[in-house]
């Protein structure tokens, strides 16, 4: 069946926001990891949080809602943030004491482990297949990692941890109630962060520093950057069909890795090449798996907040 021309429009539209929201998240996480070279940690996650959660704030007003709704106390809710708390900080750390390409990395192994979750969660039914892809994800995270080798950082696990937050954030977005909108959950996801940064802060115990002017900048860059990303995140899942934009998800590991070669100097294996590529093929068999469980103008994403 040929696909009408107003479709191959839409998809191509939504391939690019898409595409424009993995750079954008990449040039965060880049950003954030020169912060934290200059700053303490805990004030970088309290300062990018509260920039973000201010922006959605206003983003949420602008959209004609209450920024501070009762529906956000829900357990489920709770559970959201608490999820939040530990990928946002973990993936920082990860990204300030670890090469911004291997955490990268390691985050594409997130819809995999969503799809795990779903299964334990919401019963979704799940083949031998996607169970076999499942498997040979969580596989490709471990050649990265290296554990049995010389090559292997203990600091690695910092993204793991960051990433198992994440999917947990994303089950619990999935289950949200409706009334929240995803600029609630976007303000509500960075104001998560600030408390992040303030309790890390009380256990690192290093005192927040005034930032220079490169500093400042930075960090509007990063914050910028990261909203405009979810902002476009949002406009890609909206526009055309999910199946054809969906993919284009990974697209963030290429500019990622690219950042962390202009800007770190860093250099990718043999290992960690074959690691992203048994994450990645997995990745895209099980939503090519799910894509043939599912009706052709499907059109509702699996996850509705995949901030990060």
């Amino acid at each position: 069946m040929h696909t009408p021309p107003p479709l191959q429009r839409a998809n191509l539209t939504g391939i690019v926001w898409m595409i424009a929201s993995m750079a954008a998240f990449a040039v965060e996480d880049a950003f954030i990891k020169v912060a934290t070279k200059q700053l303490p940690v805990g004030q970088v996650l309290t300062l990018f949080g509260a920039g973000g959660a201010i922006l959605f704030a206003y983003l949420t007003r602008r959209s004609g809602s209450k920024v501070l709704i009762v529906q956000a106390l829900s357990k489920l809710m709770l559970i959201r943030a608490v999820c939040e708390l530990v990928g946002r900080l973990f993936y920082v750390l990860a990204i300030a004491l670890t090469p911004l390409s291997s955490a990268t990395a390691i985050l594409q192994a997130t819809p995999i482990i969503v799809v795990l979750g779903a299964t334990t969660f919401f019963g979704e039914a799940v083949g031998w297949r996607r169970w076999c892809a499942i498997v040979a994800g969580l596989i490709g995270v471990v050649i990265i990692l290296r554990p049995a080798t010389g090559d292997f950082s203990a600091l690695s696990m910092l993204a793991v941890v960051g990433t198992l937050g994440f999917a947990g954030r994303d089950l619990a977005s999935r289950a949200a109630p409706a009334s929240l909108t995803t600029w609630h959950l976007g303000f509500y996801g960075f104001l998560t962060v600030v408390v992040a940064g303030a309790t890390f802060s009380l256990w690192d115990g290093k005192p927040f520093v005034w930032p220079t002017s490169t500093n400042v900048i930075g960090m509007a860059v990063a914050v910028g950057s990261g909203v405009f990303a979810y902002a476009a995140l949002m406009k890609a899942m909206r526009t055309g069909s999910i199946s054809a934009v969906t993919p284009f998800r990974y697209t963030r590991l290429l500019f990622g890795v690219g950042l962390g070669i202009a800007m770190f100097g860093e250099r990718l294996d043999g290992p960690m090449v074959l690691g992203c590529m048994v994450v990645i093929g997995s990745g895209l068999f099980i939503w090519w798996q799910g894509k043939l469980a599912t009706k052709p103008d499907m059109r509702t994403p699996l996850i509705q907040d995949p901030i990060g």
